[in-house]
């Protein structure tokens, strides 16, 4: 294995324990089992689970086999990293639900001819019954309460469940399952990936390498992305979307998203001016998800509507009753254009709503706009028309 490709693995990673077991791995020409766990506990995948897919990419590309685990298992029990109190419980259609919609966009990253793909049910509903009581004899109170964010807990005096006590194990069993060469996964992740190398040693196998990937930053610049933070960027946003909630990322950010998210070289992309780096990035991760010409058309897009302040030519038509008294603020909210009545009255307020190119003052009714282009927010534009009941 050549230099360039650690390298490569090297490239965004926090932790790598056991880099010269890796290393020999790699020298033996075997294909090696990579492995990762997500756990479906909300319907779509965002930019910061693609940085753990995207080193598992690279293992797929560089021959090996990706051995992706949907954790619909674990997900009934709540996995505690970096939490400071207990994640809400899942019914079973929800996780059921959520587990085909990670599947999909997964494969927007991976290779799905190279991915093996298990779900753990398969082999934890059996060990819970078998096997579960052999393995707590060998693992201790101490070592599972040495983690941080139980420390933290403890000490806020939080409560922590005992089945959040027991996920560590139940990740671990995994990677005996699977029999995994590599675990991949975010730097929270660390205490749950060596308990589960210490399981394969327990169980006979070889340990698993270590590796350790940084926690994508969300939009706010502050907490790791996470939907339900409201700083994420979802996979299944619409190339629109995507691209305009990438320009809202601030310059500190852009950095870590480059190094991250892309293959680019660090130092040109260092070179470039701030407003050009992030509207290339936003161009290459529009392309990534939803093909390269999206990509480009909405770069087109953006700089036409913002830098050279034109109108866009195709802008979205919206009926809506001639006759209807509803204000600005009703309207878009009712027809989906904003998530509340309240946004949309902040909005107006800040001046982010203009019909034609000029500021709506107060809240006008929605009907006096009919005929003219308005401009919801930064990147929003519609044309209302009358029709409707």
């Amino acid at each position: 294995m050549s230099s360039v490709h650690m390298d490569r693995i090297r490239r965004g990673c926090v932790e790598l324990v056991g880099e010269s077991e890796l290393a020999s791995r790699l020298a033996s020409g075997r294909k090696l089992r990579v492995k990762l766990g997500v756990d479906p506990t909300s319907p779509d995948l965002h930019l910061g689970h693609t940085v753990v897919l995207r080193k598992l990419r690279l293992f797929q590309d560089l021959g090996h086999t990706a051995v992706l685990i949907i954790g619909d298992f674990t997900a009934s029990v709540g996995d505690p990293s970096g939490r400071d109190d207990t994640r809400p419980v899942l019914t079973t259609e929800q996780i059921r639900a959520n587990a085909r919609t990670y599947e999909a966009q997964a494969f927007k990253v991976l290779d799905p001819a190279r991915t093996e793909l298990r779900f753990n049910s398969e082999w934890l509903q059996p060990f819970m019954e078998r096997d579960l009581l052999g393995t707590l004899r060998r693992c201790t109170v101490q070592q599972l309460l040495a983690r941080e964010d139980f420390q933290k807990r403890l000490k806020n005096e939080d409560p922590i469940s005992l089945l959040e006590i027991l996920y560590p194990l139940l990740q671990g069993q995994d990677s005996v399952a699977v029999r995994a060469d590599v675990e991949l996964g975010g730097n929270d992740q660390l205490f749950n990936l060596l308990m589960g190398r210490q399981m394969q040693k327990d169980a006979g196998q070889d340990p698993q390498v270590i590796l350790t990937t940084p926690l994508l930053v969300g939009l706010d610049g502050v907490k790791k992305m996470s939907k339900s933070y409201g700083n994420s960027i979802a996979l299944a946003d619409a190339p629109r979307e995507m691209f305009g909630r990438v320009m809202k990322l601030s310059d500190d950010a852009m950095a870590s998203y480059y190094e991250l998210l892309t293959d680019e070289d660090r130092a040109a992309v260092a070179a470039l001016h701030p407003m050009e780096a992030k509207k290339r990035l936003a161009g290459l991760l529009t392309g990534r998800f939803h093909g390269e010409e999206a990509g480009a058309a909405e770069r087109r897009f953006f700089d036409e509507t913002f830098s050279q302040k034109k109108l866009p030519e195709n802008v979205e038509s919206v009926s809506f009753p001639a006759g209807d008294p509803s204000p600005v603020s009703a309207a878009l909210a009712a027809l989906g254009l904003v998530k509340s009545r309240k946004e949309a009255q902040r909005l107006l307020a800040q001046g982010a709503v203009s019909a034609d190119g000029v500021k709506l003052e107060g809240d006008p009714p929605f009907a006096s706009l009919l005929g003219k282009t308005v401009k919801i927010g930064k990147h929003r534009f519609i044309r209302p028309t009358a029709g409707g009941a």
